[in-house]
């Protein structure tokens, strides 16, 4: 069926006239030979029209106020402007100007993660800092573990969307889908690796040195001169398969003990440069939202994504331990994050 005609100029006109004289809609109707339910339809918007608006009186801000409000808003971390402008005592005012006045003195942020560190870990970061202090890392070789999933991480899939398109459905499977186990290291300007822990095997302390001969060592360690083997640090996190006395003995009779094997702090992955690795990685292989269907298609992704990583960038990432070590040098310093040192 083909759409109706709008109403004409005159046609509006006469259903004025007619609705003056005191006709009903549908003798309206009947006389223009239109749809009764275009009629009333016009009515009804006609009517609509000639409402009144009356403006609500907005609530005023006063300059004494906005210094409670600026005071409250740096008291109050991560606190929604209804509860920044209610401890203020401030009421009758809408979302809208809320979030205006506070765009002015504040922004939007969420928390940040950092490791829980108590007193103890805190003095052992300091001893470790204290003890690598004039260490050359040009010659140290960061490891550890990343796991990627088909999903990608919660909150990653951002982005804009135009006005009047309807938000996109990300659906979430169980354990994002399943994923892999990446494994990797840098040393100076170099990226070795990465390695990809065979699927459903369980990092234990058995598997864990199996994984280094048949990647590390046979593909990358035996190649190197002796001068390097006795120069190099071996780091690894204490996982219970890297720490276990097993590992331990075995990474010993491969050479590597005593002073070439780094001790590690407990809770500080901010002290491991390879961590910012994974998370360029993880930036290319998740932007835009992007997702995989199977596990192949994402290390593939992870091989592409680390290939585009120059040694400039692992170079950088490598020569920043100096600033990290301040952290738990100084006692007021603690954390350190891309921004440098955090309190």
């Amino acid at each position: 069926m083909g759409q109706k005609k709008d109403l004409k100029g005159s046609e509006k006109s006469k259903i004025v006239r007619y609705l003056a004289e005191g006709c009903s809609s549908l003798k309206i109707a009947k006389l223009l030979k239109r749809d009764h339910r275009t009629i009333k339809s016009f009515i009804q918007n006609s009517q609509l029209g000639r409402k009144k608006h009356v403006d609500k009186p907005r609530r005023k801000i006063t300059a004494h106020e906005l210094r409670k409000v600026k005071r409250a808003a740096a008291k109050m971390p991560l606190a929604t402007s209804l509860a920044i402008f209610q401890s203020c005592n401030i009421t009758g005012v809408p979302k809208s100007t809320r979030c205006a006045i506070l765009r002015a003195m504040a922004k939007v942020r969420k928390a940040e993660r950092r490791p829980p560190l108590n007193k103890t870990h805190k003095l052992k970061r300091q001893d470790w800092a204290k003890k690598y202090l004039k260490t050359g890392f040009s010659k140290v070789f960061w490891t550890d573990e990343m796991r990627v999933s088909l999903d990608g991480p919660d909150g990653w899939a951002r982005g804009w969307i135009g006005k009047g398109q309807r938000d996109p459905v990300r659906l979430r499977r169980q354990q994002g889908g399943g994923g892999v186990l990446v494994w990797a290291g840098i040393i100076k300007d170099e990226l070795v690796g990465p390695f990809r822990v065979e699927d459903g095997v369980k990092l234990n302390s058995q598997s864990y040195c199996q994984f280094l001969e048949d990647t590390f060592f046979k593909q990358w360690y035996r190649k190197k001169s002796a001068s390097f083997k006795k120069n190099m640090i071996f780091m690894q996190d204490n996982a219970p398969s890297h720490a276990s006395k097993y590992s331990t003995a075995w990474l010993a009779r491969k050479g590597i003990k005593e002073e070439k094997l780094m001790t590690w702090p407990p809770c500080s992955p901010d002290l491991n440069p390879i961590e910012n690795l994974w998370s360029i990685i993880k930036c290319e292989i998740y932007k835009e939202g992007k997702r995989y269907t199977s596990l192949n298609r994402v290390w593939e992704a992870v091989v592409a994504a680390a290939r585009n990583v120059d040694g400039e960038q692992i170079k950088t990432l490598t020569e920043s331990m100096d600033g990290r070590l301040e952290c738990p040098c100084k006692e007021r310093w603690l954390y350190w994050s891309d921004a440098g040192l955090i309190y």
